[in-house]
């Protein structure tokens, strides 16, 4: 298990938690609160399923470094399109890296980046809403 610490602790006891009958490792808060989200969504009827680090993307012709990337979460809309979701506190070189090779051996796979800034707009209400929050 990988723990990731800032100044020598970890922010958030990163563990097992389940949701919605799914028992997923979060390594953040805020990856937790947005599954939470997406729980909420589904059980809406706003999306068919969600899932949490369903796959590894790869990139073969990297031979060092970066060679590969797990996005945080899949999901599936009603209309079969499904969307790939990084949560990230702050976007650090690696993360840069990873996501620019994404859009050079993945190009079909979209992914989008929940940041402060969603939480900021949406943590407030969510927090009414959302039990555990």
């Amino acid at each position: 298990m990988q723990i990731n610490l800032v100044n020598g602790k970890a922010p958030f006891k990163q563990e097992w938690k389940e949701i919605g009958g799914k028992n997923c490792f979060f390594r953040s808060k805020w990856e937790y609160r947005y599954a939470l989200y997406l729980q909420l969504m589904k059980e809406n009827n706003h999306l068919l399923e969600w899932k949490h680090e369903p796959k590894t993307f790869w990139f073969d012709k990297i031979k060092r470094g970066t060679n590969n990337y797990k996005p945080d979460f899949c999901v599936t809309f009603p209309n079969g399109n499904e969307e790939w979701i990084e949560v990230k506190g702050y976007m650090d070189a690696k993360s840069q890296t990873k996501l620019k090779r994404m859009q050079k051996y993945h190009p079909e796979v979209k992914i989008r980046v929940i940041s402060t800034d969603w939480f900021k707009t949406n943590g407030k209400l969510l927090s009414k809403i959302i039990k555990n929050w």
